[in-house]
């Protein structure tokens, strides 16, 4: 016994000891969270999904924890403990979880710990990359708050502690100095906020660790069954460049493996997470000819799903609901609207599940309502008020 025990030293633990403190620097920095074990899946690849007996979209995030668990609740995905329930259900997150809000990292963590809860039990819950992600990765932080400014600080402290706790032993591979290369000050931001501006570029820049650990595993465009997934929207130009170029090139320079994404594809305002040419207020003002023809190019495509642009009545559809808007700005930093979230179930069809009071009977109402149902909020020809907030 105390031969073994003599044998258990740094130098032939580097592995145990390495996973050790990468799990008590997760646990410090989300918040309290355990994540379980990887389970390997392609899915982070996968451009094409098959159409799953039932799909659950879910909006914009920025930043408010306490609303994505109310909208996975509400869709039936997480239990009482914050635990995946929702079986072989498909979850797609539209993107922006970044800006606006101070829990970015605990929502990143969440998410990645249900990606893997679901993946046991056949779920899927894919995340995608919103302009917002663009913005933070291109160090673009006019929509950072004090409070996101400080989440990541705190992350950094324990990412560091982690790293020398590492250098006590040898063997265990330790990375480069979290700053390395970046400025201690930046011309026309107020020194107050230098460190956690440093520490936000360290954090997302290419390759940085929370850029690879979890935004390169998003998606720019997915296509789930009958459904076209994408933050703002699609042109015949992004369809003929090819959704697999799209998704490999954003990944590419998240991490680090290839220079800037062209301006067409995630910058300009006709980019895939920048265009509102199907999210106009009223249905006469989107462009209802190019979505269809978009559409007509997408083999089995009957509709394109989008977030981006606040709904402030709720999710809607137009031009035939064949372009259906998500974003309900439940974030408190955007609207503070009430979560609701898009089912596509195999056997039920379109719903809306929604958490607004104003539902008398149940949570839940239809795309393909009637005035007489009492839901008009989801109706196109109602003109559904909405808000359009600067990126």
């Amino acid at each position: 016994m105390e031969s073994s025990q003599a044998n258990l030293t740094c130098q032939n633990l580097p592995r145990i000891l390495s996973s050790f403190v990468d799990t008590f620097v997760d646990f410090s920095a989300s918040g309290g969270l355990f994540l379980p074990p990887p389970t390997h899946s392609s899915s982070n690849n996968q451009t094409v999904f098959p159409s799953p007996t039932r799909l659950i979209a879910i909006g914009d995030l920025h930043g408010d924890f306490q609303k994505t668990k109310e909208a996975f609740k509400l869709a039936g995905l997480i239990n009482e403990s914050d635990k995946w329930c929702g079986g072989s259900t498909t979850v797609v997150q539209i993107g922006d979880v970044l800006d606006r809000g101070g829990e970015e990292l605990k929502i990143l963590y969440f998410l990645e710990k249900l990606k893997r809860e679901a993946l046991k039990v056949n779920g899927n819950v894919i995340t995608m990359n919103g302009n917002h992600e663009i913005m933070n990765v291109d160090f673009d932080f006019r929509y950072v708050t004090k409070e996101g400014l400080q989440e990541f600080q705190d992350w950094a402290m324990w990412y560091c502690v982690g790293n020398h706790m590492k250098m006590l032993c040898d063997g265990v591979s330790v990375v480069q100095d979290l700053f390395d290369g970046i400025p201690f000050e930046f011309r026309g931001v107020k020194p107050d906020v230098f460190d956690g501006i440093r520490t936000r570029i360290a954090a997302l820049r290419p390759k940085g660790p929370i850029a690879e650990r979890f935004l390169a595993k998003n998606q720019t465009v997915i296509v789930v069954g009958d459904s076209v997934f994408v933050h703002g929207g699609l042109l015949v130009k992004h369809v003929e460049y090819g959704f697999e170029n799209v998704n490999e090139e954003v990944k590419d320079w998240i991490c680090g493996l290839k220079g800037r994404v062209s301006r067409d594809l995630v910058r300009g305002r006709d980019s895939v997470v920048w265009l509102r040419k199907f999210s106009k207020e009223l249905e006469k003002d989107c462009d209802c000819s190019t979505l269809e023809h978009v559409l007509a190019t997408i083999p089995g495509a009957k509709r394109m799903i989008m977030g981006h642009t606040i709904q402030e009545s709720g999710i809607n559809g137009v031009c035939g609901n064949k372009a259906i808007r998500i974003d309900v700005g439940m974030s408190k930093g955007c609207t503070n609207g009430l979560p609701e979230v898009l089912e596509i179930d195999r056997d039920k069809g379109l719903r809306i599940l929604t958490s607004n009071p104003l539902y008398q009977n149940g949570k839940e109402g239809s795309l393909d309502a009637k005035p007489k149902d009492g839901l008009g909020l989801v109706l196109p020809e109602l003109g559904p008020k909405q808000v359009e907030v600067e990126a």
